[in-house]
């Protein structure tokens, strides 16, 4: 059975992405690995180059603006990485995700077990997003818990939306739910560990792959980028990837939560109390079909 990883990135550097980390951290699991990289400003595709690899294998593209609205564009540059793929299966990373490098053996094994049956399309991974530095999590209801990031090549399963997770389409225009079994390796996300100004510069630039112009310019600013705003973090004392060593060693900001700015509606308090009680989170939005091992 071969392993086909598969990425994509656009001024990596520039934007302060874990790109290289992420990248570092999918190659003991894969038997080939496909970066589809940008049209970069900055030192992104030489950095990979310069990795020395033999199992990546970049894919340059120029990210079309006639796909921007609704993320459309980022849809696009995954389904480029699927295309590309020659293995039995695929495992997707986007560039702020990164791998415990102790989670090899059970994502394999995970990937093994689906194998064996016809009836399961994937695999699906929890997520800790990280929020404001890398000692904060969110983990309410507008971050996802859990997501598709292994599947089987070959049955025309294609990104969904702007990526964030795949469906099979065999004609149908909105796709089919992937059934899929659960692994325990968890995803660390950085989308929003950063420097704030970084933040805000990195907020206001992909804003235009959702929003119109009429809308980016009334609804932007260059203020910094306040982790204050937001509904509930919570405190993570555990071990991040070694990849990202460095990354936490160099940090250059400083992030104090204050739970008082919350902008937690209501009716969102309740459910998180009640998840909280319960370990069960309600009319969760869920891009697939989970299938229980026997």
């Amino acid at each position: 059975m071969i392993i086909t990883g598969f990425t994509y990135v656009r001024n990596g550097f520039e934007y302060q992405y874990p790109f290289i980390e992420s990248i570092k951290s999918l190659l003991p699991i894969v038997d080939e690995l496909i970066v589809v990289v940008g049209d970069s400003r900055d030192r992104t595709r030489r950095a990979i180059e310069e990795l020395g690899e033999v199992k990546i294998k970049i894919i340059d593209s120029i990210w079309d603006p006639s796909l921007r609205i609704g993320g459309k564009l980022f849809a696009e540059q995954a389904n480029i990485g699927i295309r590309k793929a020659t293995g039995d299966w695929l495992i997707h990373l986007q560039a702020d995700e990164v791998l415990m490098e102790s989670s090899r053996d059970e994502i394999l094994e995970c990937i093994k077990y689906a194998d064996s049956k016809d009836e399961i399309d994937g695999v699906l991974f929890p997520f800790l997003h990280f929020w404001g530095d890398y000692n904060h999590i969110r983990n309410t209801r507008r971050t996802h818990r859990f997501e598709i990031r292994a599947f089987k090549n070959h049955r025309k399963i294609l990104s969904y939306r702007d990526s964030q997770g795949f469906r099979k389409y065999p004609g149908n225009r909105n796709g089919k739910k992937l059934k899929v079994i659960k692994t325990k390796a968890k995803v660390f996300h950085y989308s929003y560990s950063r420097h704030p100004k970084l933040m805000k510069k990195k907020s206001n630039y992909f804003k235009r792959f959702w929003h119109s112009d009429n809308w980016i310019e009334r609804e932007t600013n260059n203020n910094p980028f306040d982790f204050n705003l937001v509904d509930k973090l919570e405190i993570y004392n555990g071990h991040h990837p070694k990849f990202m060593k460095n990354a936490i060693k160099n940090k250059d900001w400083h992030f104090h939560y204050n739970p008082s700015t919350s902008n937690m509606k209501l009716k969102d308090r309740v459910l998180y109390a009640i998840e909280k009680l319960t370990r069960h989170r309600l009319f969760e939005y869920k891009n697939y079909i989970l299938i229980k091992r026997s």
